[in-house]
């Protein structure tokens, strides 16, 4: 059964309604995930464990693939990315997250709302949020590392934003060349034009991309749009 809206929101909506009705925290979690069809909160807590967005994605990827996940602000493509890295353990992988829009204490916010802690792990997510933080430098980490690696860039639009750094697409395909090269699964959480804001189109899709220089978008395996709650998955031609 679909959500109306990611775990995370409701639970918050289920605060809002505690503290505007003077309810226990318990019973308007139950209320919320009666709206949503559910007996209770358990039941729905179950069947999201069991069936997330990041669940199906992570049925679908292999070993060398380059995934894109693009959404609009605020529809859960940074949450989408970080729960694929705290995953990573589950397909013994290590998980990697390089980060260029948020310091560290903000992605630890962002795995507590996804009600994990990645850092107790048999294998520790590594969180990167330096300035640095471009192919060659993610790909040097790599190279060091002893296990097979999930990497989760965030995002591809900031890849070139120093003068310095080589152009976007050449980026994107020295990495996609890593990833063949050692297994890795990279996954890049991509912007989407505000254009698509006036479109009548109900999901973003590739054409929606926000791409203030070239990249080719082929060199990705598979690609996730989100919007509204709504998850598409797709596979490259």
């Amino acid at each position: 059964m679909q959500l109306s809206s990611p775990i995370y929101k409701l639970k918050r909506q289920a605060k809002l309604l505690a503290r505007d009705t003077d309810i226990r925290l318990h019973e308007a979690l139950n209320r919320i995930a009666t709206k949503e069809g559910f007996k209770d909160w358990s039941h729905l807590a179950t069947n999201y464990a069991q069936a997330t967005p990041a669940k199906e994605i992570m049925r679908h990827m292999r070993p060398g693939d380059m995934v894109l996940i693009g959404a609009r602000p605020g529809h859960g493509k940074t949450l989408l990315g970080l729960e694929l890295a705290a995953l990573a353990e589950k397909i013994n992988r290590a998980g990697y997250v390089f980060t260029l829009d948020y310091t560290e204490t903000e992605v630890r916010d962002r795995f507590e709302k996804l009600g994990c802690d990645p850092w107790s792990f048999d294998r520790p997510v590594v969180v990167d949020t330096s300035d640095d933080i471009c192919a060659s430098h993610i790909i040097q980490r790599l190279r060091a590392a002893p296990d097979d690696a999930l990497v989760v860039v965030d995002y591809l639009q900031l890849l070139d934003q120093k003068r310095s750094n080589p152009p976007l697409d050449e980026q994107v395909r020295a990495l996609k060349r890593f990833s063949c090269e050692r297994g890795a699964i990279i996954v890049m959480i991509s912007q989407i034009d505000r254009a698509f804001e006036q479109s009548l189109s109900g999901m973003p899709s590739i054409r929606d991309i926000r791409l203030p220089n070239p990249v080719d978008l082929s060199l990705f395996d598979k690609r996730c749009f989100l919007h509204d709650g709504e998850v598409r998955i797709e596979m490259a031609a």
